[in-house]
């Protein structure tokens, strides 16, 4: 056994001898040579994904595992989450990591083993975006009936566009169309639709936007299941219609959208009201505003009559002054009289008095006295007299400008019936050959209606 040992313990100096890292790295290279590509399936377990952003897994079977790496630029285009538990279908490289002589998996493609991968991103996505709030109803903006601005982002090469064409042109050319061009399949689709949808928000240019494409596969379809777009069409204000592929198809765009059509021609249909409708709308509109004016009109007519029922008349006016005139008068000629009664009284007394003392010389004096009352109660009665009249005279001008003899002075007639005398205000109970009698300002005519003029 001892020269066994020392056989292998020290070999001869002519012999090739490697060390770990040479035999790790021409292990490495046997194996790269050896397994270029291969598919293999198994179970993901101790997931880790550090700040890197590669991710370290190891995929096992019943009986078996082997450690794999994900690089960060082999993922980057996932379209769904892997997690511990879940069953892979991995397209790798198997080469070994030098550094602990394991060998492992470098993974090139994964998708989920027996479900679709596009399916399994689609339902994620779905559930991601439904638990954030995305697609509550709360969040639904109303489509405007009436559109002045029709805003379309599709190609403008697809059968969409021509089928939105058609509809618009059909129930609503009236309306305004823009349309915003886009890729709608392939890598780059859903950054450019997620792009036109925040330059026509920028823009404010439209009253409602229909994002739309033909049928297809889900494959197809896929650029409307991108989170990009599902989060622009969520963060503007413009309304926004949805018009993807055919009526079984649903993309996450349907669910964001404000309002879901099942075909494009359907979303133009929901944005445009139909022409013919419209018409008749407006028709029985305006036989609403016709009575609405009749109705505000007759009701006019109502208060001017009432206003002019309330108007004064000046002969109203002149009876009053009258009155007013006779009242003064009146407590005049009491006040004089009663100032008279006064005074004769007081006259009395100092006759009385003088008659009692008989003295000449007071006697003159008192006859002086009383003389100059005599004369200042003339005076102060000419005084009123005067004021008064000067009063009357001033209420006989007013009187006399709004008297009907002046109103008639100034062009004006008073037209009666012939018959009954009375005064003609309006022409309703006239007929032809109806005979009035005409006064004007100096001198008075009969006349008979041959004509009578409506207003």
């Amino acid at each position: 056994m001892a020269e066994i040992r020392s056989k292998n313990t020290f070999p001869a100096p002519e012999e090739d001898i490697y060390t770990i890292s040479r035999l790790n790295r021409e292990v490495r290279y046997l194996l790269e040579e050896v397994y270029p590509s291969i598919w293999i399936e198994g179970e993901i377990s101790n997931l880790a994904k550090p700040g890197s952003g590669h991710f370290y897994f190891t995929m096992k079977d019943n009986e078996a595992q082997i450690r794999c790496a994900f690089f960060k630029n082999r993922h980057a285009n996932l379209r769904f989450d892997i997690d511990n538990g879940m069953k892979v279908l991995a397209k790798a490289n198997v080469g070994l990591y030098e550094g602990r002589g394991e060998y492992q998996l470098i993974i090139q493609q994964i998708e989920p083993a027996g479900a679709g991968a596009l399916q399994i991103a689609f339902d994620a996505l779905k559930q991601k975006l439904s638990s954030e709030g995305l697609f509550d109803e709360k969040h639904k903006k109303a489509i405007p009936k009436y559109a002045k601005t029709i805003g379309v982002i599709t190609s403008e090469t697809g059968a969409a566009i021509r089928d939105i064409l058609t509809v618009l042109k059909r129930r609503y050319p009236l309306c305004d169309l823009i349309i915003y061009p886009v890729s709608v399949q392939g890598d780059e689709a859903a950054k450019m639709i997620a792009n036109k949808i925040k330059v026509a928000e920028k823009r404010k240019e439209c009253d409602v936007l229909i994002i739309a494409r033909g049928g297809g596969s889900l494959e197809d379809l896929w650029a409307f299941n991108e989170e990009i777009v599902a989060r622009a069409i969520f963060s503007i204000d413009t309304p926004i219609v949805s018009g993807i592929g055919h009526e079984i198809d649903f993309t996450i765009t349907d669910f964001v959208a404000d309002l879901r059509a099942p075909t494009p021609s359907a979303a133009a249909e929901l944005v445009s009201p139909n022409i013919d409708e419209l018409r008749q709308e407006l028709e029985i509109r305006e036989k609403q505003l016709v009575r609405f004016q009749k109705q505000i009109i007759k009701n006019y007519k109502k208060s001017i009559e009432i206003l002019f029922k309330n108007l004064p008349r000046p002969d109203r006016k002149l009876i009053e002054l009258m009155q007013r005139i006779d009242e003064h008068s009146i407590r005049l000629k009491h006040h004089f009289e009663k100032n008279i009664s006064s005074k004769k009284i007081t006259l009395t007394k100092i006759e009385n008095r003088l008659t009692k003392l008989n003295p000449v010389y007071i006697v003159a004096q008192q006859l002086s006295h009383v003389n100059n009352l005599h004369f200042r109660f003339i005076g102060t009665i000419r005084s009123i007299l005067k004021q008064k009249n000067s009063e009357i005279m001033s209420i006989k001008s007013i009187l006399t400008s709004i008297s009907p003899t002046a109103t008639l002075e100034r062009g004006y007639a008073i037209v009666t019936d012939y018959n009954t005398n009375k005064i003609v205000k309006n022409s309703d109970k006239l007929k032809i050959g109806k005979k009035l009698h005409v006064k004007l300002a100096e001198s008075e005519i009969d006349s008979i209606v041959e004509k009578i003029y409506e207003k």
